[in-house]
């Protein structure tokens, strides 16, 4: 009888990605500034693993994702993963088609732990699948907003889907889309319309991500998750439907260990909040 090989970890020996653990929270930084942090198959496949990862360790509560640099978060697929005009196409049907960044987000590799997103430059096109999947983003001033695919003629579909769906308004996903590259959304507008929750300075950007993500791996992980997966699911169904499932997630994610723990937070005396 062989012995089983030891699964790889996906932590170790990273291409495009860095990765830090700070006490319960992960941090992630898509790490190819030279290509404005744009994913190619390698990012995709590096990060798919990650998230799925983190499904599973328990020590980690919380994750911050940001990006290496500060002119770019992400710009969406590399062009060097995009075959050159006469090169090889995609096989495209009517009814399949396998697309590139469709495992980059958290939520599509299941994970439900939070994310917390730290937008520090450009974030544009294929960036949407992140942004659309993430929990909380907070931006450096200068970050702006934009997808030019429309501009280059190519569709608009699951990254304004993505938003659509995260809870950006309509008017402002419409026009974000079909102007393409001529118009960019300020990190300040950005903020207006709720797509961020804050706006600082880039060289606050890593205290304001990890204030918040410290805060939230504070809790315990298995009533985090039943509560943001009630969240999601709230936005995606049914006002009755989601009251319905309520009672599985709150039973789902309540247990005595937990709950002995947030006793211990309340005898410990008062949280002293930040007002913002």
């Amino acid at each position: 009888m062989t012995d089983t090989p030891a699964a790889t970890d996906p932590t170790a020996d990273l291409t495009t990605l860095l990765y830090e653990q700070r006490g319960a929270v992960a941090w992630i930084t898509l790490n190819r500034p030279e290509r404005y942090n744009a994913f190619n198959k390698v990012l995709c496949d590096e990060l798919s693993a990650l998230w799925r990862h983190l499904r599973t360790d328990d020590s980690v509560r919380a994750v911050v994702l940001t990006a290496a640099g500060d002119k770019a978060f992400c710009t969406g697929i590399d062009r060097d993963f995009v075959p050159a005009e006469g090169g090889a196409t995609y096989d495209f049907t009517p009814f399949t088609y396998d697309d590139p960044g469709q495992l980059l987000g958290p939520k599509a590799n299941d994970l439900w732990k939070p994310v917390v997103c730290a937008v520090n430059g450009m974030a544009c096109g294929g960036a949407f699948y992140l942004l659309g999947e993430v929990d909380i983003i907070v931006a450096a001033d200068h970050a702006t907003f934009f997808d030019p695919h429309v501009t280059y003629g190519m569709p608009a579909v699951y990254e304004p889907l993505l938003m659509l769906h995260r809870g950006m308004p309509f008017g402002e996903i419409l026009r974000m889309t079909l102007l393409g590259n001529h118009e960019r959304m300020s990190a300040e507008r950005a903020h207006q319309i709720g797509l961020v929750s804050e706006v600082c300075p880039s060289a606050d950007l890593a205290e304001r991500a990890g204030w918040l993500a410290d805060a939230i791996a504070s809790a315990p992980t298995r009533p985090m998750q039943a509560t943001l997966r009630t969240l999601w699911a709230g936005r995606e169904l049914t006002r009755r439907q989601a009251l319905d499932l309520g009672n599985t997630f709150l039973n789902l994610g309540m247990n005595e260990e937990d709950l002995a723990e947030g006793q211990r937070t309340f005898a410990a005396g008062r949280v002293e909040p930040r007002v913002r």
